[in-house]
C-alpha cells in the first residue's frame, strides 16, 4: 500500500478521474468533480433501497459524498453532485463515522461517488480498522472511473457497486456530458472484477465480496441498454450480478431533454428483461413497484455527519 503523503501528492495535480482535470485540489481550487481536497459528506445512515443483499434487513451504512466527475442530467442526487450540498469533515471524522454505522448494526459501509476522494477515503478506512471496523466495504460508483484509481482501493474495499450507465458514448456525451464513458466503466469493471473474484455470499444472503453493475434503463433507450446487458453477460457471465433499474424518475432539471421527461413504461422495462432470459443472464436482479419516485430520493440533510 502506498502511504497517505504519497497519495495525497494526487490532488496536487488531480487526474483521478477520467476527466484528468490536473486541478491543485490541495491548493483550493476545484476539480471537475466540483470539490477540493476537503472531504465533503451529504448524509451518512442506515439505508434500506440497495439490493437486497447490500441492504439485508439492517440497512448498508451509506455515506454519501458530495461532488461527481459526472454531470448527468437526470441525476436524481444533482444537489450533492454539483457541490451544492456538503460538510466538510475531517479523515478522523470520516473514520469515526464508519464506526458509528457499524454500531448501529449496519451490513456494510457503502461509499457513494467517493472517487474523487479516494485518497482520503483510505486512510479514513486505515483509521477505522485500526478502531475496530470489520463489515464489508462497499464502493458505489457511476462507473466511470480509471482503472488506476480503482487499482488503489485493492484490500480496502470489498464489494463494487458501479453503474454501466451508456454503451452509446453519444448518449454518455449528451446526457452526462462525459467523453468515451464505455471504455473507462469497461476498464474500471475490469479492474473491479480482478480484485474481487468470484462473488461470496454469508449464510443469510448477504453479500461479503464481489460485483454487482447496475445498469437504470432510459426512457427510449432500451435498444442502449441490450447492448450494455450483451456486453456484461458475454464477457463476465456468472461473475458478476447485474441489477437492472426501472426507478429514472424525470426531474425538472432535465426538462431541456423532453424525451427524458416520462417514467419507464411497464413494456419497456419487460422488453429488456426478456432480453435477459434469452441471453441466459441468472444472477441479478430486479425491481418491482413504482420504484421510479421521488420519495426513494434521501434527504440530504447531514444526518450522520
Amino acid at each position: 500500500m502506498q502511504d497517505w503523503v504519497t497519495k495525497s501528492k494526487a490532488m496536487d495535480d488531480c487526474t483521478l478521474c477520467p476527466r484528468r482535470c490536473h486541478a491543485d485540489r490541495n491548493a483550493g481550487r476545484k476539480g471537475a468533480c466540483h470539490e477540493d481536497s476537503a472531504v465533503q459528506l451529504a448524509r451518512a445512515g442506515l439505508h434500506m433501497w440497495e439490493e437486497p443483499c447490500i441492504s439485508g434487513i439492517q440497512g448498508s451504512g451509506t455515506v454519501f459524498f458530495s461532488g461527481c466527475s459526472m454531470g448527468c442530467v437526470f441525476c436524481q442526487n444533482r444537489p450533492i453532485a454539483s457541490g451544492q450540498i456538503g460538510r466538510e469533515v475531517t479523515i478522523e471524522r470520516l473514520a469515526e463515522i464508519f464506526i458509528e454505522l457499524q454500531e448501529k448494526n449496519a451490513a456494510n459501509i457503502n461509499l457513494v461517488t467517493a472517487g474523487h476522494y479516494v485518497p482520503q477515503v483510505i486512510e479514513a478506512l486505515k483509521l477505522a480498522r485500526e478502531n475496530g471496523l470489520a463489515v464489508p466495504v462497499v464502493y458505489n460508483s457511476s462507473g466511470y472511473e480509471r482503472a488506476e484509481t480503482v487499482r488503489m482501493l485493492e484490500g480496502w474495499v470489498d464489494i463494487y457497486l458501479p453503474d454501466f450507465k451508456y454503451m452509446d458514448d453519444d448518449l454518455a456525451w449528451k446526457y452526462s456530458g462525459v467523453k468515451e464513458y464505455s471504455f473507462c466503466a469497461k476498464e474500471a469493471l475490469a479492474e473491479m472484477v480482478r480484485q474481487t473474484g468470484t462473488p461470496v455470499f454469508d449464510g443469510e444472503g448477504m453479500m461479503k465480496k464481489g460485483v454487482i453493475v447496475r445498469h437504470m434503463i432510459l426512457p427510449g433507450h432500451t435498444r442502449d441498454s441490450k447492448e450494455v446487458l450483451r456486453y456484461l453477460h458475454e464477457t463476465y457471465g456468472d461473475t458478476i450480478y447485474i441489477s437492472i433499474m426501472n426507478q429514472y424518475t424525470p426531474m425538472e432539471w432535465a426538462k431541456e431533454y423532453p424525451e427524458l421527461s416520462r417514467r419507464l413504461t411497464a413494456r419497456e422495462y419487460e422488453k429488456v428483461i426478456d432480453f435477459c432470459l434469452e441471453i441466459g443472464i441468472e444472477n441479478g436482479f430486479t425491481q418491482e413497484g413504482e420504484a421510479a419516485k421521488e420519495s426513494f430520493i434521501p434527504d440530504f440533510n447531514y444526518e450522520g455527519v
